[in-house]
């Protein structure tokens, strides 16, 4: 059919464009802050791309729905502006007969926000806490980049090479400043050291060097030579896993561990599903053509209906997790209204009601009655 076929044709060309300008400001954004977490020592430099990957992926969800809410408003108000809409009214369409080819294209990309929201969005924010797990906890050495100062897993020892090979077993001019859990500094340096592994344990041999040590009360100082010391800085057993955090739950996790905090990420992620149907609505029942605004006026009003929507469920999700509320009331509370003012505003527009032209013929309608009585 020539309706439906143009508008959702349309619909697609909109959805195509903005969904490629935001993910490329989405996925530069993400870049710029991954590039810091790796400055930081957060992540590591080489899994870059994995965690900027799976960040932009959990991300998804919410450009997904700001794209199709954007496509929606910008293909009616281009309609209205062009004087399109008026020509489909005029043959008999109304605004509620656009509801039908707006769902059509609409329902693939809301149920890929659905699925991507309930199980990708945990399993790419575990696969991002796995990583950054996997590098937090990395041996002491493999922390040291050479010409710098590093500080070492447990905080209690700072290290310093100034160069090593290329395997990274073998460095020279070594500096190690440790406090012992005793109360006692010490500080080493050497010409030379290597990594040997003996048992479990990560060893570091230093050849040629020297020691200070401070006692614990700082009057005595004990300064030694060695040709060859050994020091632990390792141990060979990473553990694999590490404990998921609150995002990093599966959906089913949730639901069967119903805490406040539980029920506050359910809830948030469900409350993303609908968010997407609601902007479907919101967009058809409040997009006017106005030719005085332009499209910025229309693009100003996506975004701030975005953003206080979105605002609004983050705000409930922390209500929720303290308790504050409880689940089911704050998703009858936010979304079901919404979706019934969004329906109400849709009827109002598609049967052409307003608040004068009702007050104007109920004076008509008591004239009459009046002429009609004398």
């Amino acid at each position: 059919m020539l309706f439906h076929s143009s508008i959702r044709r349309e619909l697609a060309r909109s959805f195509g464009a903005t969904l490629v300008v935001l993910f490329t400001i989405v996925l530069t954004m993400l870049l710029i802050r991954t590039l810091g977490l790796a400055s930081r020592g957060s992540v590591n430099p080489e899994e870059i791309m994995l965690v900027l990957g799976y960040t932009v992926l959990g991300r998804m969800p919410t450009i997904l729905t700001l794209a199709l809410f954007i496509a929606i408003v910008f293909t009616l108000a281009r309609m209205y502006r062009d004087s399109e809409m008026i020509i489909w009214l005029a043959s008999g369409r109304s605004l509620g007969g656009f509801l039908g080819p707006v769902l059509r294209f609409a329902w693939p990309i809301l149920l890929v926000i659905t699925l991507m929201t309930l199980f990708v969005w945990p399993w790419a924010n575990q696969q991002t806490d796995e990583l950054r797990g996997r590098f937090e906890r990395r041996g002491d050495l493999e922390r040291v980049a050479p010409g710098q100062f590093q500080e070492s897993s447990s905080g209690r020892r700072v290290f310093f090479i100034d160069k090593d090979t290329a395997d990274g077993t073998e460095g020279r001019n070594i500096f190690i400043s440790s406090q012992e859990s005793d109360g006692r500094e010490t500080i080493t340096s050497a010409r030379s050291g290597r990594i040997e592994w003996k048992g479990d344990q990560q060893m570091l041999m230093l050849n040629n060097g020297q020691r200070l040590e401070t006692a614990a009360d700082g009057h005595s100082l004990k300064v030694s030579e060695f040709e060859a010391y050994a020091t632990q800085v390792g141990s060979t057993a990473l553990v694999t896993g590490v404990r998921p955090g609150l995002k990093s739950k599966s959906s089913w996790e949730l639901v069967q561990q119903p805490t406040n905090a539980n029920l506050s990420e359910l809830g948030w992620r469900i409350g993303m599903a609908l968010t997407a149907i609601n902007f479907v609505l919101i967009a058809l029942a409040t997009t006017t053509g106005n030719p005085r605004a332009g499209r910025g006026g229309n693009l100003f009003f996506t975004l701030f209906a975005f953003v206080f929507y979105y605002n609004l469920l983050n705000l409930g999700q922390s209500w929720v997790a303290s308790g504050l509320v409880g689940l089911l009331p704050f998703m009858l509370m936010l979304h079901g209204s919404v979706f019934v003012l969004s329906l109400l505003w849709l009827a109002k527009r598609h049967h052409n009601l307003s608040l004068r032209g009702w007050w104007a013929a109920r004076r008509h309608r008591s004239h009459s009655l009046q002429a009609s009585a004398t």
